[in-house]
């Protein structure tokens, strides 16, 4: 049973990590779409938010159970490091990308460059925290 549950823990942290790759070499192009092609676009990347999100849930119910069943602690410094930059991540992935896709949506071509810009920089800032939960969980550095 354990080994089931880190098979889909893993699965679902490469599902919430994964997709988001996809779009970098379409940035450069975002700025040139017609309507209909930046509209597929946007729902693309709006479905991979959608799947890490419901990916993320998969991942805490079981890091949580792996915790408990492998006798872990909460206490200890990778876990407690990985749940706080969660909560951040969390708060982060929330308020990231929903309104740029918004302003992008609306956005005359002259203003799309900004918007890529920070559609770009959100993308970074979200794989930046989910890669340090990665190498929190793979590494298990102990801090204390």
């Amino acid at each position: 049973m354990y080994r089931w549950i880190v098979f889909l823990h893993i699965l679902s942290a490469m599902l919430s990590i994964g997709p988001f790759f996809v779009f970098f070499p379409f940035f450069k192009k975002v700025a040139r779409m017609e309507k209909n092609e930046l509209a597929v676009f946007i729902g693309l990347f709006r479905f991979c938010v959608q799947l890490s999100k419901h990916a993320g849930h998969v991942l805490v119910t079981t890091g949580v159970l792996l915790i408990w069943l492998g006798g872990w602690d909460f206490r200890t410094s990778w876990i407690l490091l990985t749940l706080i930059v969660l909560v951040g991540s969390l708060y982060f992935f929330a308020r990231a990308f929903s309104p740029i896709l918004r302003a992008l949506t609306d956005a005359e071509p002259a203003e799309r460059p900004a918007h890529v810009k920070r559609l770009k920089r959100a993308l970074y800032g979200y794989l930046f925290l989910v890669l340090l939960m990665l190498g929190l969980m793979v590494v298990k550095p102990s801090f204390w």
